[in-house]
């Protein structure tokens, strides 16, 4: 009996291992959100299994249609010259496609949209490295104010990653909408905070200005009703006490 048990406490560490491995932003400290990252990866696989199966039949029924797609792919993977097997497969066809006006407009304009793809491409690669040095200098500035250690600020950039990553790939977790939430309210968190602290202390001013009164101090009141000398005033209340706080 005790050698099960080990055994299902190994299983359990060694599956934990693997999770904090892959995952090292999160401790997994109680079953919810081990098995629910368990679950989450289990429909990632399943997501990804159907996605090779989608393309595996996709490949197959393409050479199913049209064998010499299969001899050409299998030639290129063998080291062939792919302009030499594209020819040999689909000689033919190439020629047809060059004797026909429009089939040439129709390539022509393919032969643009790819070059296209490819500046474009090529703009966004030229407008990462410009910007990343600007993003690190950011960072650095922000550390510095900060006080944080290059850990601390390794992490920050880990988490960012992370968000931009799943961002494109269109996967919005309950934590990144938790995180977006605080991060908009921050402003008005912070002002109903000075708010409540200014609050408490004009409040504990007029507790202690109500207890002195209470207590005395010895004298009589100089604005009081049986002193002359006083400044005529009637006996201030609280609302007057919390004015002059």
């Amino acid at each position: 009996m005790a050698t099960t048990e080990n055994n299902e406490i190994s299983k359990r560490d060694r599956q934990l291992g693997r999770l904090r491995e892959k995952y090292p932003d999160k401790k997994f400290e109680d079953d919810e959100e081990i098995y629910g990252q368990i679950g989450e990866d289990y429909d990632n696989y399943e997501k990804q299994l159907g996605g090779y199966r989608e393309r595996e039949k996709a490949l197959s029924d393409m050479f199913a249609s049209d064998p010499r797609s299969a001899e050409f792919l299998t030639e290129m993977s063998k080291g062939g010259n792919p302009v030499l097997s594209l020819l040999k497969n689909f000689g033919p066809d190439i020629k047809e496609t060059l004797d026909d006006p429009d089939k040439m407009q129709e390539l022509a304009d393919v032969w643009a949209e790819e070059q296209q793809r490819i500046a474009k491409s090529k703009q966004l690669d030229d407008e990462y490295a410009e910007n990343l040095p600007k993003s690190l200098d950011a960072l650095k500035q922000f550390q510095e104010e900060r006080g944080l250690t290059d850990e601390q600020a390794d992490e920050i950039i880990f988490h960012l990653i992370n968000i931009v990553r799943d961002g494109v790939m269109g996967k919005f977790s309950p934590e990144m909408f938790d995180l977006m939430t605080k991060a908009i309210n921050h402003d008005e968190d912070v002002a109903d905070a000075q708010e409540e602290g200014e609050v408490a202390g004009r409040n504990q001013k007029v507790t202690e200005k109500l207890r002195k009164n209470k207590n005395g101090d010895g004298l009589a009141p100089l604005n009081g009703r049986n002193n002359q000398q006083g400044s005529g005033k009637q006996g201030m209340d609280i609302f007057d006490i919390a004015n002059m706080a």
